[in-house]
C-alpha cells in the first residue's frame, strides 16, 4: 500500500511527491525544492521515515517542477527518468530561470525514457505510466491501479486543467489527453496534481469546468 506525501515547494507553489510502500523504498516525483530548507524538509521527512529513494521521475519539465532534480540526483545518486519529449523543456530550464530572475542550477542529464504502456515498480509497487500531451510535449501521468491514485502533473487540477499557452502547449490535445486517459479511470480514483488540493476523477468528471466527461 502506498503511503503519500505532498510537499509545496517553491514560488509557484509547486506540489512535490514521495510515494513509499511497506519495503521502504520511495520514489520523488517533480522535486520543486528551489532553497536550502525546502531541500532540507525533503531530507528530514526521508530519514524520520528510514526511507530509501530508489527512483527520481518527472512528470513534465517546467522550471517549477524540477528546481530540485539536481539535489535528488546528487544527494541520492538517482537518474532522471521522464519523457523523452519534454527534452527541449529542460533544456529551456537555464533560460527560463533567467526569465524569472532565479538562479537556475545545471538539470541533470535524463538516465531513463519512459512511454506508455511501461511501468514503475519499487518495493511491492507498480505505477503504470500514461502518457498525457497538452500541457507539455512529454507530460506522463503515474497511476496506481492497486491503490487508486494517480499523479496527474499539470494535467488536470481540482476544477480546472493545465495551460496549454506555453511552449509545446496544445488545448485540443490536452482536452483529448484527460477524457481519453483519465476520464476512462475508476471515478474513485484520487487525482493528485501538480498545484492546489487533490480531487477525483468523478469529481472532475462531473465539474470540472473545462473538460466534463
Amino acid at each position: 500500500m502506498i503511503t503519500l506525501k505532498v510537499f509545496t515547494f517553491n514560488p509557484f507553489y509547486e506540489n512535490s511527491y514521495i510515494l513509499s510502500d511497506e519495503s521502504g523504498e520511495c520514489v520523488i516525483i517533480d522535486p520543486g525544492c528551489h532553497i536550502p530548507e525546502e531541500e532540507q524538509e525533503l531530507v528530514d521527512y526521508i530519514q524520520k521515515n528510514g526511507l530509501k529513494p530508489v527512483k527520481l521521475l518527472n512528470t513534465h519539465c517546467h522550471v517549477d517542477h524540477v528546481f530540485g532534480n539536481l539535489f535528488v540526483s546528487e544527494i541520492w545518486k538517482l537518474g532522471l527518468i521522464m519523457h523523452k519529449l519534454d527534452v527541449p523543456v529542460l533544456d529551456s530550464f537555464p533560460k527560463v530561470c533567467q526569465m524569472y530572475g532565479f538562479e537556475g542550477k545545471p538539470q541533470p542529464e535524463p538516465a531513463q525514457f519512459i512511454e506508455e504502456g511501461e511501468q514503475i515498480k519499487f518495493g511491492t509497487t507498480t505505477l503504470d505510466i500514461l502518457f498525457t500531451p497538452g500541457h507539455s510535449p512529454g507530460s506522463v501521468c503515474f497511476y496506481s491501479k492497486a491503490d487508486q491514485l494517480i499523479i496527474s502533473g499539470d494535467v488536470l487540477f481540482q476544477n480546472s486543467i493545465g495551460r496549454t499557452d506555453l511552449p509545446g502547449g496544445n488545448i485540443d490535445t490536452l482536452f483529448d489527453s484527460i477524457r481519453k486517459k483519465l476520464y476512462v479511470l475508476p471515478d474513485e480514483v484520487k487525482v493528485y496534481p501538480g498545484h492546489g488540493p487533490h480531487t477525483s476523477i468523478g469529481w472532475e468528471k462531473r465539474n470540472n469546468p473545462f473538460v466534463q466527461a
